[in-house]
């Protein structure tokens, strides 16, 4: 079985749905037989438009292919993919839902893409330690519908049905995070997949403890670590009991300043809110149109308080009067589910919202995230920016966390107006910085942030951070041109 021989030609343009094969070669038919014998021959694919799929997310970097596409059914396959591919030089490239934001499935160099949906088990449900195993293949919707009867639930919210293995990979996070935490702080233990198929349970087989001072976090290591460290196989997630009562909100502001101060004067003051979202008046006036509402096109905070009856009561009348104070005008609350659904499913299909408003266009998303103190400062410039840049977008994020998102609508044709939105996202990313931020609160680094993270973490820590990739896959294969 010979080598692939790669030519790493990559970036963030052209447009995303050019899938470009450069000057790759094939891999060789006793290597793609060698891969049916592993999994069997219905659940590997060299064709070109299943290798198109699993060649681009949701960003808008350009699809770059892998060479093969296979389909595991337990563990020992994936073991036996990697070494195969690891002792042939193969690049390797974990795929769950392929709902990630900043290029993290592209095969840059080719290679096989090792797609984990079909191990969607649920393997184990501690109610009592509240924990639960699950396989890679499992969403955090279908988790829940899972847990429903046992009044637990898991609140890490993306947005996305993403696969949990996946947002353990990306250190994802979302809506609950001010209240819940994020991926970092909900994963207990994880089973991964090494490189060369070798397996490492991170936590030790079969742990599921709360807290440990026993040796390396290994398992912080690989959360976050997007496909590039191993192959996560089975994740450990932490569970919460369901809260007894639900009250959500929104409130409009006279500026953004004043949505911003809200929210940490919220904080501040101690109020246990589990979401503190800010859409500002563009993102309003999105979700208006698309979700046929009415609400004010107004910079506005949508809020979620849990605890029960008579806690929400007092939370829901100290946020109130903060946000007056704050200048906030037209309180809308939601009690019923039904209520409360439509509220947040506007808040999630804010990136459709936006596609809507311009036909034809393509969407683009990034984040950063910085000390709650310096959000308004950052939040207020980035509006102006915005404004000055002459691009279509909008800013919305889980402020509650000082993280937050530009969303911008291009025309993919446009070669002028996409250099502005790079320069934009490359300008609010270093600005985050200046702050004592970080240049993502949540998408990754990717393709398109690798230099942003050189910025933040300096010469040691990458080099600390490549040190760290050599020593568990030396060859460079796993997710090869990500991150690093």
């Amino acid at each position: 079985m010979a080598r692939l021989l790669r030519a790493a030609t990559w970036g963030l343009f052209p447009w995303r749905g050019y899938c470009s094969r450069g000057t790759q070669e094939e891999l060789s038919k006793d290597f793609v037989e060698a891969l049916k014998a592993v999994v069997g021959t219905p659940h590997v694919s060299t064709a070109a438009v299943v290798r198109a799929q699993h060649g681009q997310d949701e960003s808008m970097h350009r699809c770059q292919p892998p060479d093969a596409v296979v389909w595991p059914q337990n563990v020992d396959q994936v073991s036996q993919v990697a070494a195969l591919c690891y002792s042939q030089g193969v690049p390797i490239i974990p795929f769950g839902t392929g709902t990630g934001v900043e290029g993290g499935v592209c095969a840059v160099q080719g290679g096989v893409c090792i797609n984990l949906t079909h191990m969607d088990r649920i393997l184990e449900l501690n109610a009592e330690d509240f924990s639960v195993v699950v396989q890679p293949g499992v969403t955090r919707k279908t988790l829940n519908t899972y847990l429903r009867d046992s009044g637990l639930w898991f609140p890490v919210d993306p947005g996305a049905d993403a696969s949990l293995c996946g947002m353990a990979a990306t250190g994802a996070s979302g809506t609950n995070a001010v209240r819940y935490g994020t991926m970092k702080d909900n994963v207990l233990n994880l089973e991964v997949v090494l490189p060369d198929g070798r397996l490492l349970h991170t936590a030790g087989r079969g742990r599921r403890f709360r807290k440990s001072a026993a040796g390396y976090n290994l398992t912080g290591l690989f959360v976050g670590s997007e496909g590039t460290l191993g192959l996560i196989t089975a994740t450990t997630l932490r569970l919460y009991p369901l809260p007894e009562a639900t009250v959500a909100a929104t409130c409009a502001f006279p500026s953004v300043q004043a949505a911003v101060d809200s929210t940490v004067h919220i904080l501040q003051a101690a109020v246990p809110v589990a979401r503190i979202e800010f859409l500002d008046d563009v993102m309003m006036d999105a979700c208006n149109r698309h979700g046929k509402l009415n609400c004010s096109v107004a910079p506005t905070l949508f809020l979620e308080f849990h605890g029960s009856g008579q806690a929400l009561v007092e939370q829901v009348q100290q946020a109130e009067e903060i946000a007056q104070h704050n200048g906030a005008s037209h309180f809308s609350w939601a009690e019923k589910a039904e209520e409360r659904s439509q509220l947040w499913a506007a808040r999630h299909n804010a990136w459709y919202a936006m596609l809507a408003l311009r036909p034809g266009s393509k969407a683009y998303s990034t984040d950063v995230c910085v000390p709650i103190s310096r959000l308004p400062e950052i939040v207020v410039q980035s509006k102006e920016d915005l404004k000055a840049s002459g691009l279509t977008g909008a800013i919305v994020g889980h402020v509650g966390d000082g993280n937050f998102h530009c969303v911008m609508v291009v025309n993919p044709d446009d070669a002028e107006e996409l250099r502005r939105v790079k320069a934009f996202a490359e300008q609010l990313g270093r600005r985050a910085l200046a702050l004592h931020g970080t240049c993502t609160g949540e998408h990754g680094i990717g393709l398109g942030k690798r230099q942003l993270l050189q910025e933040e973490v300096g010469a040691v820590g990458i080099e600390t951070m490549r040190q760290l990739k050599a020593m568990l896959d030396p060859r460079g294969l796993m997710n090869p041109g990500k991150v690093l």
